[in-house]
């Protein structure tokens, strides 16, 4: 039993221990250079990582409330790639900061939550698995106490995941009130499309709208991301929401399938406001940061439109394009991040220039932005036309011509942005960056995903044989 509990929790057990780790180097403080705890916290994460790659099997904990398999061991590993790439870009960020390993405990806090969420089976392990992944992140939101827009982030923050949770919580409990079960398998067939489970549905869907920032729900995001550490922002805007699609694919489809008609309205209105509003208001930003936050909005109506579908496909394009956007918007970040931490610029008109000081940087962020576009050969591409694709089984071609119309529109910003780093001139162009080791290496990982997993075919049929069981 010891045994079977180990494996099955290994991925948590892991992230528990590295956190335990974290707590014990805290109150010894026999390391005082950041640097060296930097490298070591990057070898436990990678070393996690990793974990996520052997002793892999299926199977339930705690009475059927934990349960685990291949798809959610290896959305897992998403997470943690993604946890391991940020972790790494921010050193120059970090190298300096006095609260460092508070800074660790917080971010790893919020990932055994994720964790949890994933391999919830039961409605109250999923709440405590999502309260335990949002309610560190608002402290991790106001990490630069010193900065009024920090504070400002983590009270909106605060304020609305607080809010979103209370509707989650209060559609569980009509779900619990007229059902008499926690548990998601016994649930499904239970929910039988009474009042007060539309209402349910109308709720749980409203606190996961929350949390990944769809319209008409988005509107505490570009403040948080502005305010917020890159860091933080990276986290917010890739882990964060990637745990959150992952759960809505393995738990709440499945668990409303017998309302599939409201649930695909829900989706249809979703997405075409979420992928529309999204695209008009990153046209109008200036800030980097919140500019990529109204571009995160309108690629989350693009991952709800694969979603929509309802089958296997639908499920693997959502899961290969989180993948991609995971390298592309930390391929971004990374260059934002170093260019705010050198230099405390975060605006695009900053920009200009760029690639007069900085060509190879400027590439870099040109090809994560061609990704997020959806420019060809990149990863992004294949990850759109397959989102696209499994939206059109639906047959419903109107939502197919305005998610094809917005990709259009999406290209005017993003090479907006490409315009200025090699086009625009400026006489005082930002002098030339100097990124650590650490980062450089994150942004080859974010390179090599954004180019070589477009041309993986294997992968994204390893996905559907996964996500098909």
């Amino acid at each position: 039993m010891n045994s079977e509990f180990l494996i099955l929790m290994k991925q948590e057990m892991g992230v528990t221990l590295i956190l335990f780790i974290l707590l014990f180097l805290k109150i010894w403080d026999g390391i005082k250079e950041n640097g060296i705890l930097l490298h070591l916290i990057n070898v436990l994460l990678l070393l996690n990582f990793l974990l996520g790659f052997v002793l892999n099997q299926n199977g339930e904990l705690f009475n059927g409330m934990f349960a685990t398999n291949s798809l959610r061991v290896m959305e897992k590993s998403v997470l943690n790639l993604g946890t391991l790439i940020i972790s790494l870009q921010a050193y120059d960020y970090l190298k300096s900061h006095k609260h460092l390993l508070e800074f660790f405990m917080l971010l790893l806090s919020t990932l055994l939550g994720m964790f949890f969420m994933i391999s919830s089976n039961n409605l109250l392990m999923f709440y405590l698995g999502i309260e335990l992944s949002s309610i560190p992140l608002a402290a991790m939101a106001n990490f630069d106490m010193d900065k009024i827009k920090s504070s400002e982030a983590a009270v909106k923050m605060i304020l609305s995941s607080a809010f979103a949770s209370a509707l989650m919580l209060f559609g569980i409990s009509f779900l619990y009130g007229t059902s008499g079960t926690l548990n998601f398998q016994e649930l499904v067939s239970l929910i039988t499309g009474s009042p007060l489970q539309v209402f349910a549905l109308l709720l749980v869907f409203s606190g996961f709208a929350f949390k990944l920032s769809a319209v008409p729900f988005h509107l505490w995001t570009a403040d948080v991301y502005e305010g917020a550490p890159v860091a933080v922002t990276s986290y917010l805007s890739v882990i964060s929401k990637a745990a959150i699609v992952f759960v809505t694919l393995s738990s709440l489809a499945p668990l409303f399938s017998h309302l599939n008609e409201m649930w695909y309205h829900l989706l249809f209105v979703t997405i075409i406001l979420t992928i529309t509003l999204g695209n008009i208001f990153a046209i109008r930003q200036d800030n980097i940061k919140r500019f990529l936050a109204f571009s995160s909005i309108s690629q989350v109506g693009f991952i709800l439109l694969g979603i929509s579908s309802g089958t296997a496909t639908g499920a693997t394009s959502a899961i290969y394009f989180l993948v991609v956007y995971i390298f592309s918007n930390l391929g971004a970040f990374g260059v934002i991040a170093l260019l705010s931490s050198q230099t405390g610029k975060e605006n695009i008109s900053d920009l200009k220039g760029f690639y007069q000081t900085n060509p190879l940087m400027g590439w870099v962020l040109a090809i994560s932005l061609f990704s997020l576009g959806g420019i060809p050969p990149t990863a992004g591409f294949f990850g759109k036309m397959f989102l696209v694709t499994a939206g059109a089984a639906k047959g419903n071609y109107v939502l197919i011509t305005i998610a094809a119309l917005n990709m259009v529109i999406s290209l005017y910003y993003y090479l907006r942005v490409v315009k200025a780093i090699f086009m625009d001139k400026n006489e005082t162009p930002v002098e030339p960056l100097r990124g650590s080791l650490s980062l450089r290496l994150a942004l080859l990982i974010c390179m090599i995903g954004v180019v070589g997993t477009g041309f993986a075919g294997g992968f994204f049929e390893h996905i559907y044989q996964l996500a098909a069981k």
